[in-house]
């Protein structure tokens, strides 16, 4: 009967542990992340993945200057209102939309998108586009190793990966 216990319990721990790796190996390498903050009583959200750095150049390497990017990893970023609201220099809907943008050096494009539910910029349609609006490119002097996208009280939505940050604001 000891004998017996001792063979159940060492199997029970065996599974227990060869189940924890199998879930730590099948994490993602670019996790989700969600952020929100309430804005003058409007509920944002915005669902991104957030890609490492992992010693690479981002913004004219891995991420080229001049084109479409997702925002992030996996599928397309995406920004949900639940009221009316101002994002950028655009008038928007209540609504979930992704969110595109186009880094440059000196200045990102940022763009909304009516199609929330894409798998990266592959299949990006620029004739869904809301709208498109222009911010600076702010300059680090610290890494940030994993890519974020943090939204405020105030309304301010930041992008920061690598020594890049860019921002812009919801009303």
């Amino acid at each position: 009967m000891k004998k017996n216990l001792t063979i159940i319990a060492a199997s029970f721990f065996m599974a227990c542990l060869l189940t924890g790796t199998s879930l730590y190996a099948q994490q993602k390498a670019s996790p989700p992340k969600v952020s929100k903050a309430s804005v003058n009583g409007n509920d944002i959200t915005i669902n991104y993945s957030s890609p490492s750095k992992k010693g690479r150049v981002i913004f004219g390497g891995l991420e080229p200057m001049g084109k479409v990017w997702r925002t992030g990893a996996n599928e397309a970023t995406t920004i949900e209102l639940s009221k009316d609201a101002k994002i950028g220099s655009l008038d928007m809907k209540a609504g979930k939309y992704a969110l595109f943008t186009i880094p440059n050096e000196t200045e990102w494009i940022i763009i909304i998108n009516s199609e929330p539910k894409q798998w990266g910029a592959f299949k990006y349609d620029k004739s869904k586009d809301v709208g498109r609006f222009n911010v600076p490119v702010i300059n680090l002097d610290e890494v940030v190793e994993r890519f974020a996208i943090e939204v405020n009280e105030a309304g301010t939505v930041s992008i920061a990966w690598d020594q890049t940050k860019v921002e812009f604001m919801i009303k």
